[in-house]
């Protein structure tokens, strides 16, 4: 009976000695809680404010945001520390940042993968090496940009499908981007018959590519000669044009194959089919011009054979 007592006694002080404790804390409880208020008041004008900033220079929404958020996030925890501070909590300070690192530790290393992706979209962000809109070649993938994230970079192939690449890759990777400079260059490959004039082939090339679609009329059309076929001379036409979309590409190339196309039937320029020469020569065998002969006079007697019958 006389434990329970002494415990009672005992429970009794130690709740006396933290209510004295909470009343002289009282006050600074309440100007911890003002700090609080006042931080989240302040945080919210500054980050609006900034949001309205930053849009004069930074036209990357996702890059925005991110900034804005970090600001945020870091005026929060600042608030938040200096109340623990305000009310007596050092030690509670301390032993939290040296939690959040170990746990930011931990983290790094079980979602490398992500933040590598999450870095790669700052740095594209921040260097713009392209935009929505526009068509690329990376990973061997071709396609429009639809969307940029800190994560991926979405793509629309000129077939139709979606590809949804991680920044990690496109960062790490060689991109050709065929819309930044608004131009293009087409490659024809043409062949013509050994027999033609070659100069006048040229002329004729070139006559018909000058008004081609989307054509840059201040770049000159090339027309050069580069290889001897199997069975035929091949040149290369060469010309420039004003390139938004693929379908300018696109078209302009069909338009220039037309183009040379009637004009070789205007001029009667051959564009020789491959030629194929069969020999079924047989080594210890006959050729096969014998055994035509041997076809033929086989044939004549046989008519003759029934010529005689008739009689």
């Amino acid at each position: 009976m006389r434990d329970i007592n002494d415990a009672m006694d005992l429970l009794l002080s130690k709740l006396e000695a933290w209510g004295r404790q909470a009343v002289l804390l009282l006050p600074n409880i309440l100007v911890a809680l003002l700090v609080l208020v006042l931080t989240f008041f302040l945080a919210r004008i500054i980050r609006n404010w900034l949001e309205k900033f930053m849009g004069r220079f930074s036209h990357s929404a996702a890059l925005n945001n991110l900034a804005l958020t970090i600001i945020y996030v870091i005026m929060l925890a600042i608030g938040f520390f200096m109340a623990l501070n305000v009310v007596g909590l050092d030690k509670l300070v301390v032993s939290l940042l040296a939690g959040v690192g170990i746990i930011g530790l931990a983290l790094g290393f079980a979602f490398q993968d992500i933040a590598a992706n999450f870095i790669a979209g700052i740095i594209i962000a921040v260097r713009k090496p392209f935009r929505v809109g526009d068509l690329i070649e990376t990973n061997d993938y071709v396609g429009t940009i639809e969307h940029i994230t800190l994560r991926t970079i979405d793509i629309r192939q000129v077939t139709g499908e979606m590809v949804w690449l991680p920044n990690k890759m496109v960062f790490e990777n060689p991109v050709t981007n065929f819309s930044v400079l608004g131009s293009r260059r087409v490659d024809l490959e043409v062949g013509i018959s050994y027999g033609e004039d070659l100069e006048q082939v040229q002329q004729v090339v070139i006559e018909a590519l000058q008004e081609v679609k989307n054509r840059m009329g201040d770049r000159e059309i090339q027309v050069m000669y580069d290889a001897f076929g199997d069975s035929s001379i091949n040149f290369k036409a060469r010309f420039w044009i004003h390139y938004e979309k693929q379908i300018d590409y696109v078209s302009a190339k069909s338009d220039a194959i037309i183009r040379i196309k009637k004009a070789f039937d205007e001029n009667n320029i051959l564009i020789p089919f491959p030629i194929r020469t069969l020999d079924f020569a047989i080594k210890g065998g006959d050729k096969l011009s014998e055994e035509l002969k041997t076809a033929l006079s086989a044939s004549g007697k046989n008519g003759q054979q029934l010529g005689d019958s008739g009689q």
